[in-house]
């Protein structure tokens, strides 16, 4: 019976150590690298917090789930670490749900917005919510891109997009807007940080001249778009819906292929200049 005991004593203890091993900051700083917590707006909870702790549950697809231990407890890190090597056994990306009886929302906590305000507005349109969550996704690839950057942009660059996005409570149609912002943001990044496909690079000679030469890459991403140089100069274009031809809009650049004929424009209030493809 002594032996017994002491048996069991020593199951329990190293149960208990294996749970406080898990539960450390080594063990929450592993779980984030894995789940990746950032959001789309450049920043994430606290690691080991309770809203740390309710965003991982819903990038492993179980928030709200019944079997789902307290957050105060070392039975909920047994729970995500197993959940979480069961992804990683699976090939399941980061972030994506492993069940299907979550409802799906955006890469924020929707209990905790401003009620009648923009983030708000995404909680309420399944589509603008799914936008939200590739854009964070996304975001947390262009990150990892972005870590030798100098100086670093990318995070005051997202912080600026997202006071630009929330302007679209002024618009006619506030839905309209805030896909069309998502979907060329996303496509920004996308481009930015060659995350997609890309084609070329191709070059143009303008008006004769091969001292005059404009080079684009092309990428697949929704809208397409490219990005062009011209000396030190970079634009990134977007490629227009409808028209004859195939145009692409920059903030002061275009870059129009019709007929055979490339005619692109650089600079504000710039002559439009006659260019052709370089074999």
């Amino acid at each position: 019976m002594t032996q017994y005991l002491a048996l069991l004593f020593v199951v329990a203890t190293t149960g208990f150590a294996q749970a406080q091993s898990l539960c450390s900051d080594a063990w929450y700083q592993a779980i984030d690298k894995r789940l990746q917590t950032a959001d789309a707006q450049g920043h994430g909870p606290d690691i080991g917090s309770d809203e740390w702790k309710s965003v991982i549950e819903f990038k492993a697809g179980v928030r709200g789930g019944a079997d789902v231990p307290e957050r105060s407890s070392e039975e909920w890190c047994m729970y995500i670490d197993q959940q979480t090597k069961a992804m990683q056994a699976t090939g399941s990306d980061a972030g994506k749900p492993l069940t299907v009886n979550v409802t799906p929302g955006p890469s924020y906590d929707c209990a905790k917005v401003e009620p009648g305000g923009i983030e708000a507005m995404i909680c309420e349109d399944k589509d603008l919510s799914a936008l939200d969550r590739k854009l964070s996704q996304v975001y947390a690839s262009a990150s990892i891109k972005a870590g030798n950057e100098h100086p670093p942009t990318l995070k005051a660059e997202q912080r600026g997009w997202i006071k630009g996005r929330d302007d679209c409570w002024k618009s006619d149609d506030a839905g309209a807007c805030l896909r069309l912002e998502y979907q060329r943001r996303i496509a920004e990044l996308q481009a930015r940080y060659r995350l997609v496909a890309d084609t070329g690079p191709v070059y143009y000679e303008c008006d004769g001249n091969p001292a005059n030469e404009v080079t684009a890459m092309f990428f697949n991403t929704d809208p397409p778009t490219l990005i062009a140089e011209r000396g030190d100069s970079v634009s990134l274009m977007y490629q227009q819906p409808g028209g004859s031809g195939i145009k692409y809009l920059g903030r002061n650049e275009t870059l129009w292929e019709h007929q055979a004929e490339t005619t692109i424009t650089w600079g504000y209030g710039a002559p439009e200049s006659h260019c052709k493809r370089k074999p």
